[in-house]
């Protein structure tokens, strides 16, 4: 296969995980209706978002094998995976699904849960935005990584629980559900510090080079 094309197939697959979040988006925006139609497009929801997720596994892994990881690549992908994820968090944060009250869908998520998530990648995605402008590449470390997993772990679960209202009848898919809201919100704000302190290493290193400028 020539590079160039090779080249081309890890930001297709990128960009058609924005196709699939924005089918995902609609999905829960109008689907959620009914009893039928919360069962029908709300598991079509789940299953948008794991194919979503899986779709990021590969054009990682694709760029990483043919040695063909590009600048837009590196900021597009995260940005993309911050539309799916942020959105899906948002959406499962506010009606019809609610952290609290009697609501016929229950998500677990808080709204200031959301906010502590958005922040985060609000930090992350500014510092990343200086460094690269300046040709500085500043991907995602292990720990973005692993909050990416745990996130993209998270959501569908909510979902899946909260469209087929298994938390109804078993404190098993409560605690389960609740557990890992609760280890996303967490992980999320860890992985926010080895961003912090590379960044504001790298940062200083930038200043340090146009003083001397």
């Amino acid at each position: 296969m020539q590079r160039g094309i090779r080249a081309a197939i890890p930001n297709a697959i990128t960009m058609l995980r924005l196709v699939v979040a924005a089918g995902f988006f609609v999905a829960l925006a109008t689907g959620l209706g009914d009893e039928q139609s919360i069962l029908r497009w709300g598991n079509a929801a789940v299953w948008m978002f794991v194919f979503a997720a899986i779709t990021d596994v590969v054009d990682g892994y694709l760029a990483r094998r043919w040695k063909v990881v590009s600048t837009f690549g590196r900021v597009m992908d995260p940005v993309v995976d911050k539309v799916l994820v942020l959105g899906a968090f948002i959406f499962l944060a506010a009606p019809p699904f609610e952290a609290a009250g009697p609501a016929r869908l229950v998500s677990g998520l808080s709204p200031w849960m959301v906010v502590v998530i958005l922040s985060r990648e609000l930090l992350v995605t500014s510092v990343r935005g200086v460094l690269e402008s300046e040709g500085i590449a500043f991907g995602a470390d292990r720990w973005g990584k692993i909050k990416m997993l745990v996130q993209c772990v998270t959501v569908p679960l909510v979902l899946l629980v909260a469209v087929n209202q298994l938390d109804a009848s078993s404190a098993f898919w409560r605690t389960w559900r609740d557990s890992m809201v609760w280890i996303t919100v967490v992980v999320t704000i860890l992985s926010a510090v080895p961003y912090a302190v590379r960044g504001q290493r790298l940062l200083a290193t930038i200043e340090r080079k146009a003083d001397r400028e």
